[in-house]
């Protein structure tokens, strides 16, 4: 699973990959191509894990200021404290995304929680819900569409 540790940042989220990777891996054993090669095919499963973890993340960090101490940015910042414009932009920054999250439809809301701040897994989300995962990927994509538009009106 070294493919993660560039994406996790610490010991707690590289393991927490590896686990879905396993579980994802497993699952997926019934539709695993024996013309590919394994590694490759666990590799590919890893990678994408850590991209949806590193995704939810982000998405996290942006809405709730949360910065990762193991980031090149925070370790490259020389005061680690913020200054007063900067803390106020952050905070106008939340505020807008709180606005806009709290405006979607609570179709598009619940999912969207379940899977960035909950990080629950799309099919998680789904028997939680009582819907397909189908449905729960394409609320989520239509309740990122609506945050943006939502977003730019207010002009960030």
């Amino acid at each position: 699973m070294a493919s993660c540790a560039a994406t996790s940042a610490t010991p707690t989220r590289l393991s927490m990959s590896c686990r879905e990777t396993l579980v994802a891996a497993w699952k997926a054993l019934a539709r695993f191509d024996d013309l590919r090669a394994f590694p490759v095919w666990l590799r590919a499963i890893a990678l994408n894990k850590c991209r949806d973890r590193a995704r939810r993340l982000a998405v996290r960090r942006f809405i709730l200021g949360e910065k990762d101490d193991q980031s090149t940015e925070a370790q490259a910042q020389a005061d680690p404290a913020p200054d007063g414009e900067e803390s106020v932009v952050a905070a106008q920054r939340r505020a807008i995304v709180q606005k806009a999250v709290d405006r979607l439809p609570i179709k598009l809301k619940e999912p969207l929680l379940l899977t960035y701040f909950d990080e629950l897994t799309q099919q998680e989300a789904a028997a939680l819900l009582g819907v397909t995962v189908k449905t729960v990927e394409t609320r989520v994509y239509r309740a990122r569409q609506q945050l943006a538009e939502l977003i730019d009106r207010s002009a960030i």
